[in-house]
């Protein structure tokens, strides 16, 4: 694998607070918007809050079902559902926490709770959005 990948998403803006997200490596397009909390907010649009909680719960399933498989874990079903919180701090908007609470059913509760558990730990500990949460933002604007 190479030690470096670019994933590129384009938005465009529609009207009022909202956007689609999309991408030339992707077949779906993605509506996006200020969230209804916030000034002209738009409810029932995917937020820019919703795609991070979004970012960490995908990343995490992808990162448990590698860590799973490494560990020959046996089971049946997973979901897992992330819970971010959106607060001002010193005066500016952050989410200062995400809740990770994922559901697994396991083949054999009773021979591999322990080994489920240190898998649910392991992932946590490998999933790269997590990982990259305070990355540096370069700003490159283009006027015409």
């Amino acid at each position: 694998m190479a030690k470096e990948h670019y994933y590129e998403v384009d938005v465009q803006w529609q009207q009022g607070r909202a956007g689609v997200l999309s991408s030339s490596v992707l077949n779906d397009r993605i509506a996006c918007a200020t969230p209804p909390e916030f000034p002209q907010g738009v409810p029932g649009i995917w937020s820019p809050e919703h795609l991070y909680a979004a970012a960490i719960n995908s990343c995490y399933m992808a990162t448990f079902l590698a860590v799973a498989e490494n560990f020959k874990l046996p089971f049946t079903g997973f979901s897992c559902k992330t819970i971010c919180k959106l607060e001002v701090v010193d005066g500016k908007h952050q989410v200062t926490e995400a809740v990770i609470e994922p559901a697994l059913i396991l083949e054999n509760p009773a021979a591999d709770s322990d080994k489920a558990m240190r898998v649910l730990e392991k992932s946590k500990a490998a999933c790269l959005i997590t990982n990259s949460i305070k990355t540096a933002i370069e700003l490159k604007s283009s006027l015409n």
